[in-house]
């Protein structure tokens, strides 16, 4: 006991390379479980529903027949994909604004820290909800809500990080130089907020992967048969008996990328 604590105090077990192996696992498995899986994650064998783990199914099939492992790999690549996108479209506008509101401030900063304050009113997985129901089950409008909810924290924290770099007295001594704000930006704020971007990316990552979970399990996510954790779990529960396995497959899955992404974000 003495030991695992003291292992905990130093930090020990949010070593990066842990959930680098974590997050790593999840992503081979989305970018080569296809390959060598190779079975149709939507291919019904209503002969063998419900099987254990075989030969021909390593981790059995679910009601319908299908391969748990290869919807299970497809729900990865699906997963990732979404989040990735998402955290891309919310970082690109909140970084952009964060600075912007940074450097110009006056009623620009007031601008869009109203705006930002606006949508913080509205609970996220709220927001994403009253989106999706534009058009229940597509894409566009999961992946539309889940930038929407996360460009906020992009802007705020951007906009937090970038007015201190501008108050250092690196930035001080450049305007007294006469240098712009361009090379400001690139030579002394940006390098800066680098790090701050990392963890915001995993962090949106996993957030972005969790409300889509959700949303599968609630029946607001992309429309059946797509191979999707959330989704997944709830269409297993009423077999718990039956097929445990594929029931604790898709939520262990999500949780080893949660954990991965968590201690990455705090390394």
């Amino acid at each position: 006991m003495r030991r695992a604590a003291s292992l905990a105090e130093n930090g020990t077990w949010r070593a990066p390379w842990i959930g680098g192996s974590l997050v790593g696992i999840v992503v081979l498995a989305a970018l080569l479980g296809p390959l060598v899986v190779g079975a149709d994650p939507n291919r019904q064998d209503l002969a063998h529903v419900l099987m254990g783990p075989s030969r021909e199914a390593l981790l059995g099939t679910d009601q319908l027949g299908r391969s748990v492992l290869a919807r299970l790999v497809y729900a990865a690549r699906l997963s990732l994909s979404l989040g990735a996108m998402a955290v891309a479209a919310a970082a690109i506008p909140g970084i952009a604004l964060g600075l912007a509101a940074a450097f110009a401030g006056g009623w620009t900063d007031r601008l869009v820290s109203c705006l930002a304050d606006a949508i913080l009113a509205v609970p996220g997985l709220i927001l994403v909800l009253l989106i999706a129901a534009l058009a229940p089950g597509a894409f566009w409008p999961l992946f539309l809500g889940l930038s929407l909810i996360q460009w906020v924290e992009w802007f705020r924290m951007t906009r937090a990080a970038s007015r201190a770099a501008l108050a250092s007295p690196a930035v001080e001594a450049a305007r007294l130089l006469g240098f712009g704000p361009w090379h400001i930006l690139y030579r002394h704020v940006l390098p800066d907020l680098l790090p701050l971007f990392g963890i915001l990316g995993a962090f949106g990552l996993g957030s972005a992967v969790l409300s889509l979970s959700a949303l599968g399990f609630i029946g607001f996510g992309l429309r059946p048969p797509t191979p999707e954790w959330g989704s997944m779990m709830v269409e297993m529960l009423p077999y718990w008996n039956e097929a445990p396995l594929a029931l604790l497959m898709p939520p262990l899955c999500l949780l080893t990328l949660i954990l991965g992404l968590q201690i990455l974000a705090r390394r």
